[in-house]
């Protein structure tokens, strides 16, 4: 069924990690680093392992990342910053006093993680917890009285760019606002006083529990990505309860009962079950189920899980295929004290088959005909290395589950092809020339420069493509990396239509370094350190410009605040020389781009889901620079009264085009049976439908040069 799928070997190259370099100094890097503690009793510190890992991730960043940076001063003052920022982004806890005071280490920081040494990171970190505790304290204490809903004053909740608090009573001025403001949200959404204060009060109260959970290694995760960040955008430190994390989005599998989980009041709570799992085998699991204890084996002693955090609930359930769990099950809507029941299940291999490459089949009217157009949605770029590396036939990968989807599709005769890459925020490279093989002929896909300059064209790995037909890529903002390879190769080819919003602009390649060479596990975490750029076949960097569509598509996401151009150290765009490659020729190419524009323009003149979309864009968009409400209860209300007149009114005019009965309030549009169409989605297959009729009437193919139409 599944094709020869063979790796390029230049790939190899850039996945080989630096086990030899890395273990050389292994042992001396072990060695504890011995200095007076600066840190209150009673604080979160690092191990000594996690000073040894820090020595290690300065070195290894400094030698293997992309831009050469040496982690000196200069680099010190912007890591400092950096990890101000993560923990407190809107400048709401901390004190000016307070960075002023951490100002004593802004030059340490290349110290810091030279040496391992990383104390001064914790000593933020302990009297961010201090300022979190006291501002969710003075927070509940202003509970007790309700708020003035006539004020004049408004609530400033864009403070990114704010400065710190100068005093304690503009600090307290501040959360104020902002407790008023949490509060009159709830009064919009229908609450009482009394409730919203109770509600509240609750949520005060998670987030002093939450933090008080925070483990050294969570500390130790935002210290060192303060560093990595610092960097560029894609360079990370996992730890190592998040590689794990990090391996099973790769291969979309991983060994539990199947569950879906979510902290809720307390207590972890069942979301959905997986299909497949042992969970929904079994049959005893609902959503809403909370889960107060758990048990290993048919035996083992039930550990009483109320409070913990997700992450701990959640590695006691996983572990290996074959052994068995308890679950100790409060039901839904039960007050705590209620009997509970005790389920067991036996642990197996679960796949996401949610975040699978899926298909559909959709029928387009038009030109005098109906059009059958297959649809390939692709969330991500995955594949289990693992299993492959195991010798397992059946291993899951992207490119094979795409394979099967299209020996599906062509066997229902489909007329064209849209493959679906909104959203796909990347993943494994060789998947990404994988797939480009199965619809181009032969040849480079991307080119890869890393650090020294050395430039290495990357082919697919197939003879020849699995599918011909017409071909549609449809991409958004958010697709990213591996997508924009795909998507590029696919557009410089000239094999099939770009369709949608121009790209994210991710044009690096990441590396995955595990930092203990000792352990097939990641017991120490590990890194993604950015080694590369690369660059579609005309020399052309998507660095920050990405893929520009062939046809523009209307989209919620706004340009102007996702991409890799907003990302702060992101890398530079530029060029490097093309290399040979055959354009595409025949059916499969792209007809005159302009006529299928002009075509798409008039069809959705006419389209009542598509006018509803972009009205209700431009709605978005007329929100998007408010950075300040009201704080006066009679006047959000009338500006919610507005807003959902206007929801309202947009929906009801495209009920009344599409022959629907009106609605007679604004919460009646979400709850409604027939939802709004995936209104995109559709575009795309009438464009592809269009693409089809173009090619097949003996209009002139577009002949261009085998050169990105981005420009320069």
């Amino acid at each position: 069924m599944f094709k020869t799928l063979r790796r390029p070997l230049g790939w190899l190259a850039l996945t080989v990690l630096s086990a030899v370099a890395v273990a050389a100094t292994d042992v001396a890097l072990r060695a504890p680093v011995h200095a007076a503690s600066i840190l209150p009793p009673g604080a979160l510190a690092p191990t000594d392992d996690q000073r040894a890992i820090a020595r290690k991730i300065g070195r290894i960043l400094e030698e293997t990342h992309y831009s050469r940076e040496v982690i000196d001063d200069g680099f010190s003052q912007q890591v400092f910053q950096r990890y101000l920022e993560f923990l407190d982004p809107e400048h709401s806890y901390f004190l000016a006093s307070d960075v002023q005071e951490f100002s004593l280490y802004k030059d340490k920081f290349d110290d810091m993680i030279h040496t391992g040494n990383v104390d001064p990171g914790f000593l933020i970190f302990d009297r961010f917890k201090q300022r979190n505790r006291e501002r969710m304290q003075y927070a509940i204490g202003l509970l007790s009285s309700q708020p003035d809903w006539n004020t004049t004053a408004s609530y400033d909740f864009d403070r990114d760019h704010a400065a710190w608090p100068a005093t304690q009573a503009e600090m307290d001025q501040l959360w104020k606002k902002r407790v008023t403001n949490d509060a009159l949200s709830l009064l919009l959404a229908g609450k009482t006083w009394p409730q919203a204060a109770q509600i509240l009060r609750k949520r005060y109260e998670t987030v002093i529990r939450r933090v008080d959970q925070i483990k050294s290694e969570d500390v130790f995760e935002d210290l060192m990505n303060a560093y990595a960040r610092t960097y560029d955008p894609h360079t990370s430190y996992f730890s190592p309860l998040n590689s794990e994390e990090y391996r099973i989005q790769m291969s979309l599998n991983y060994e539990g009962i199947g569950a879906s989980l979510q902290l809720i009041d307390n207590y972890v709570t069942v979301m959905n079950v997986i299909q497949g799992g042992p969970a929904a085998v079994a049959g005893t699991l609902k959503p809403n189920d909370r889960i107060t204890g758990v048990g290993q084996g048919a035996a083992g002693p039930m550990t009483d899980v109320v409070g913990w955090r997700l992450d701990d609930v959640v590695q006691l359930i996983r572990g290996k295929a074959g052994t068995a769990v308890r679950l100790q099950l409060l039901p839904p809507g039960a007050a705590p004290g209620s009997k509970e029941r005790v389920v067991e299940f036996v642990r197996n291999k679960v796949t996401l088959k949610a975040q699978e490459a899926h298909s559909e089949l959709k029928t387009v009217t038009g030109h005098g005909r109906t059009y059958r157009i297959g649809i390939i949605t692709v969330p991500s770029f995955y594949e289990d290395i693992a299993a492959e590396n195991a010798g397992d036939p059946n291993y899951r990968s992207t490119t094979r589950d795409v394979l099967r989807l299209l020996e599906k599709l062509e066997a229902q005769h489909i007329d064209g092809l849209v493959l679906d890459l909104r959203d796909n925020g990347g993943g494994y490279l060789p998947e990404a020339t994988a797939l480009t093989g199965l619809f181009i002929p032969h040849g480079p896909v991307v080119q890869l420069r890393d650090r020294n300059g050395h430039i290495e064209v990357l082919d697919d790995p197939e003879q020849g493509p699995a599918y011909t037909g017409p071909l549609a890529v449809l991409v958004n903002r958010l697709s990213a990396s591996a997508s924009e390879i795909f998507a590029g190769a696919i557009q410089d080819y000239h094999r099939g239509l770009i369709i949608g919003q121009n790209t994210f602009g991710k044009g690096t390649v990441q590396n995955l370094v595990p930092l203990d060479r000792w352990s097939d596990q990641p017991v120490d975490g590990q890194l993604t350190v950015t080694i590369g750029k690369f660059y579609r076949v005309t020399g052309e960097s998507t660095q920050h410009r990405g893929v520009v569509p062939d046809v523009l598509l209307p989209s919620p996401i706004d340009p102007k605040d996702i991409g890799e151009a907003d990302q702060p150290n992101s890398l530079p765009w530029d060029r490097i020389s093309g290399v040979p490659f055959k354009v595409s020729t025949g059916l499969a190419s792209v007809p005159s781009v302009g006529q299928l524009g002009a075509d798409e323009t008039a069809r959705t003149r006419h389209d009542a889901n598509y006018q509803w979309l972009v009205a209700d864009i431009d709605t978005i968009e007329a929100l998007r620079g408010q950075h300040t409400v009201s704080l006066n209860l009679t006047e959000r209300r009338d500006q919610r009264t507005r807003e959902d007149k206007t929801m309202l009114s947009l929906d009801n005019k495209r009920r009344a085009a599409l022959g629907l009965p009106p609605l007679s309030s604004a919460e009646q549009i979400d709850k409604g049976k027939d939802k709004i169409p995936d209104v995109i989605l559709d575009q795309a297959a009438d464009v592809t439908a269009d693409m089809i009729a173009l090619d097949r009437s003996g209009l002139p193919i577009e002949k261009t040069a085998s050169t990105n139409p981005q420009g320069s």
